[in-house]
């Protein structure tokens, strides 16, 4: 279980680089965007426990954090950039479909990081405030 985890923090790590290599965010956004995981990781948690969202809500995060953490993968990790990737575009649809069931201000209630932090967000995975 502590090897899928650490895959998946290192997807997300990989991800993350990818998107910034897509995206190229300069000055603060740069810098927020480097702390996104850990506060995005915080965010799904705080999601995943909060008892005033719907159920539906909280069974999808929860089984994205258990897909995350499984080292079984829709495409396997070994496989140069497209192990990742699926991590990741699962995690946005998630993320997106979360935005669209609870709403924008929901989420952004429950952010853990700063405002430049949840515009980084925003961007890197296409949500629209």
């Amino acid at each position: 279980m502590l090897i899928g985890l650490a895959a998946a923090i290192g997807a997300g790590w990989l991800a993350l680089g990818g998107a910034l290599a897509v995206q190229r965010p300069r000055g603060r956004l740069l810098g927020e965007t480097l702390r996104i995981l850990p506060d995005m990781i915080r965010l799904l948690r705080r999601l995943a426990t909060d008892r005033s969202l719907p159920r539906a809500v909280r069974i999808r995060l929860w089984l994205l954090l258990i897909y995350l953490a499984s080292p079984i993968d829709i495409i396997p990790d070994f496989i140069p950039i497209l192990g990742y990737a699926d991590d990741a575009i699962i995690a946005v649809v998630v993320l997106r479909s979360i935005v669209r069931r609870a709403g924008i201000d929901t989420v952004r209630a429950r952010w853990p990081g700063s405002a430049d932090g949840f515009a980084a967000l925003t961007r890197i995975i296409g949500l629209t405030e």
